[in-house]
């Protein structure tokens, strides 16, 4: 077969897809497709953007197969003939609250993070599910299956769609919901059914190389396979090939540390979160809702650039003459947070410069990343070597500041699409098996 394959990353922000050579293990071209911003979104919106990135990276021909990583948690409801009920609610809405503390109460903490590896909040998919049913009854009567973002866009391509019953996923994303167990890879259907108030379908739990079958006729001519796909974070992973006491911190619309580990995660705190990756291993993760938009709304409160931005924080010193920005602009998820807002404080006539402000916005940024790491390496997980990824990433006074703030080696990958590049190297290994 051919060795070229396709891997895409459906984020929050844009859909892109990478060509992968198999056989060089090199991407030979990109595309991307853009979405817009909030915290709900019509998957229909997803679906173009996909297939627009996938047209604009040469489409399928000479393809072999394709594989699908996408924003985690993000809750879709599709009735009996898979049609979309709502716009879907995404990781970053925090409407569901007063949902995860009613989960906590109805299951306790030591169910939750014995059988799930999380403690609710607004962010994951069970929360989600449980405030449909409780502010939306007549939508919650007409759900047949509930599935994810990735999910949902590697079902629309496959020859099994419009079926709900061949709705397929892996267990790494699974893991985000809040009703899987990645532990014993299977559903929690109490918890489940508890936030559905009944049944439903729920996506088949695929292996890392198991393929979903083929892409559909009307799309590629020729027999592409689809992968079991992932979750962004599990996508970056296997990427950077992330090994045991490899992590990484990324800096997207959300800000999150993850690395590698043989061992699974029950924290009771709620702080970490014990996802699985999607090689077979877990994924402790540690996220906050607030990173590069940090630095640019700092960027636009001054009027420069991202660039001029950093050199003004580089221009500060650390602590930044003790201005201190928490950023908590859409709530918090750690700390679970999702009513807060953010605050600049510490300010005086002498420190209130902008090269101090510049200086505690990337700070700010940074530090709950670096306590996350902290946590991370003190419930015994090995934190050896950081690599700093994302587009904020790529500020040159962020890296300073990374190094400064993070107790672990820094390093900083080549600039890649490493979300896409992990789902092709997922896809690549269903041509070589």
């Amino acid at each position: 077969m051919s060795p070229v394959v396709l891997g895409v990353d459906s984020s929050t922000q844009a859909c892109k897809v990478v060509a992968y050579d198999s056989s060089s293990q090199q991407i030979i071209r990109e595309s991307r497709a853009q979405h817009r911003n909030g915290t709900e979104a019509d998957p229909e919106m997803w679906w173009d953007a996909l297939l627009a990135a996938i047209k604009d990276c040469g489409g399928f021909s000479g393809v072999s197969a394709i594989s699908i990583a996408g924003q985690q948690h993000g809750m879709v409801l599709l009735d009996k003939d898979g049609k979309v009920l709502r716009d879907a609610l995404l990781w970053n809405d925090t409407r569901s609250g007063p949902e995860a503390l009613e989960l906590i109460e109805k299951f306790g903490l030591d169910f939750l993070t014995q059988n799930t590896g999380l403690v609710p909040v607004a962010s994951f998919t069970a929360t989600k599910v449980l405030w449909v049913r409780n502010n939306e009854p007549e939508i919650a009567e007409q759900v047949a299956a509930v599935c994810l973002p990735h999910d949902y866009l590697s079902w629309r391509l496959s020859e099994h769609y419009p079926n709900i019953s061949k709705l397929f996923t892996d267990r790494s994303d699974a893991s985000g919901t809040g009703y899987f167990d990645p532990v014993s890879n299977s559903y929690v259907n109490e918890i489940f059914e508890y936030c559905m108030g009944k049944h439903a379908v729920l996506p088949k739990v695929l292996g890392a190389r198991e393929s979903a079958g083929k892409v559909r006729t009307d799309l590629a001519d020729s027999d592409v396979l689809i992968g079991a796909g992932m979750g962004d974070n599990a996508g970056a992973a296997r990427g950077l090939d992330l090994e045991p006491g490899m992590f990484a911190v990324s800096l997207g619309t959300s800000g999150t540390v993850f690395g590698a580990s043989k061992t699974g995660s029950a924290d009771k705190s709620g702080i970490i979160a014990g996802f699985a990756d999607a090689t077979g291993n877990f994924l402790p993760l540690v996220c906050t809702l607030n990173a590069a938009r940090v630095i640019e709304w700092g960027a636009q409160l001054l009027a420069v650039s991202l660039d001029e931005f950093g050199q003004l924080a580089l221009e500060s010193s650390a602590g930044a003459g003790g201005v201190t920005v928490t950023p908590y602009f859409e709530g918090e998820r750690t700390p679970n947070l999702p009513d807060a807002t953010a605050s600049v404080e510490g300010i005086t006539l002498v420190n209130g410069t902008r090269e101090n402000f510049a200086r505690a916005c990337i700070e700010g940024m940074l530090r709950g990343l670096a306590l996350g790491s902290d946590l991370i390496a003190e419930a015994g997980h090995s934190v050896s070597r950081i690599s700093l990824i994302g587009g904020a990433a790529a500020n040159p006074a962020v890296r300073e500041i990374a190094q400064e703030i993070f107790r672990a080696q820094v390093v900083f990958p080549k600039g890649q699409e490493y979300v896409a590049l992990g789902a092709a190297k997922q896809a690549a290994e269903l041509i070589s098996s």
